[in-house]
């Protein structure tokens, strides 16, 4: 059978009876795919194997331990072959074409008037791939077609119209390879994206012409979008039909204000998908080879986008701070930290761009670096780390590295893409 005989269609089997005849590891594997398409099925087979007892034993098919005969096909709308018998394959496939019953013969696919395809669901997309009769092929096919929806590299978006819908997609800090699986496939599905300044804004130039970009970015002290209106764009587009992608830098519910926009949205009856991305609190200091923990050095973390909040913090080295947004506070954060205790050598490594082409990094102490920062102008978006764990950053200088912390050797400082400044 060559592969243009084939007229590829799909089946709706949903109360309907079939059958199956065989009781083996494959007969097991086709019960259970025509199981999930919601028919009646009936089993013909002298033994079981322990799949196909399992389905049994729990009342989802039915199981008549015999051998075949042939009116076992009357009155079916499908029938599928897998008993490892050629010669039984071929009578059933031969008793169900007198009765113009479809049938698939897993012995003989050439002589087979079906083929069963291998089939991925994506979302509420179903693939079926054939391949020529070859099932190794095709399953190879299938897998890296839905692994290409997955990653959002073929179109899912509807062309028809659907309720509208709100999915609040954390970019990660900028790289286009940080944002997850499931956001980069949702913004393969979107009609409208409202976009941050920040996160992979790479990704819009891959939209389709027709995908509208609804710019709300802010910077630090400058809104031009109040939040307010941001949460009315989502409704008021989601009420339109619209499946609408809210892409943000980091993570949506890390300092980013996604439980405002997912609490508006359910309150206004939009349905609402929170999906997490790589929060810059953590990632970007990896960038730079800063552990937010390290044994030895530090245990925890706190997260802080202000110096009023850093009388909160434990005021230790080996306790890390992480600043965001906290550039144009730095000189105050510093002060206060110092204040609450904190040594003046404690280490400071500011990470800007993390993760783009133009990432710098800057190393100091707590007492040197508001005036490190302002000397090579320093500027947001920037990840602020003050504590013991910036020793351990490639980045940090010889004399920062002490035997306080378990490594396997000593750091040896770079100095590509980066500029460190000690005092």
């Amino acid at each position: 059978m060559a592969i243009q005989d084939i007229y590829p269609t799909a089946l709706r089997l949903l109360g309907r009876p079939v059958l199956v005849v065989g009781g083996g590891p494959v007969a097991a594997r086709r019960a259970k795919g025509l199981l999930d398409a919601g028919a009646r099925v009936t089993v013909v087979a002298p033994d079981a194997s322990p799949a196909m007892a399992e389905l049994a034993g729990a009342g989802l098919l039915s199981w008549e331990p015999r051998r075949y005969g042939p009116s076992d096909v009357d009155g079916v709308w499908f029938v599928q072959t897998a008993t490892g018998d050629p010669a039984v394959d071929a009578r059933v496939s031969a008793d169900a074409e007198a009765q113009r019953i479809w049938c698939v013969n897993a012995s003989d696919h050439e002589a087979s008037a079906a083929w069963t395809p291998a089939v991925a669901v994506v979302d509420d997309v179903k693939i079926a791939v054939n391949a020529g009769g070859d099932p190794r092929r095709a399953m190879a096919l299938r897998d890296a077609v839905a692994t290409a929806l997955d990653a959002g590299d073929l179109p899912l978006r509807r062309r028809r119209a659907s309720t509208g819908s709100v999915a609040l997609v954390g970019g990660g800090p900028g790289d286009t390879g940080l944002i997850t699986v499931r956001g980069r496939r949702l913004l393969g599905q979107a009609d409208v994206v409202v976009a941050d300044r920040l996160g992979p804004r790479e990704l819009l130039g891959e939209l389709a012409p027709d995908v509208r970009v609804v710019e709300v970015g802010k910077t630090p002290g400058h809104h031009p979008v109040p939040q307010a209106e941001i949460n009315r764009i989502l409704v008021d587009e989601a009420r339109q039909g619209h499946r609408v992608v809210r892409l943000k830098g980091g993570d949506p519910y890390v300092l980013g204000r996604g439980g405002e926009e997912a609490e508006f949205c359910r309150h206004n009856g939009v349905d609402v998908e929170v999906v997490p991305g790589v929060t810059s609190a953590t990632s970007v200091p990896a960038a730079a080879g800063i552990p937010v923990t390290h044994r030895g050095l530090a245990k925890g973390f706190s997260v802080v986008t202000g110096h009023e909040e850093l009388s909160e913090v434990p005021a230790r080295a080996d306790h890390t701070v992480i600043l965001l947004m906290g550039v144009g506070q730095l000189r105050d954060s510093a002060a206060s930290l110092a204040q609450a205790g904190l040594p003046a050598g404690t280490p400071v490594g500011i990470v800007e761009n993390g993760y783009l082409p133009d990432q710098r990094v800057t190393i100091g102490t707590l007492g040197t670096i508001a005036d490190q920062a302002e000397a090579v102008g320093v500027a947001n978006p920037a990840v602020i780390v003050i504590g013991d764990v910036v020793r351990v950053s490639p980045f940090a200088p010889s004399h920062f590295k002490t035997a306080d912390y378990s490594t396997t050797a000593p750091n040896k400082p770079r100095t590509a893409k980066t500029r460190v400044l000690t005092p």
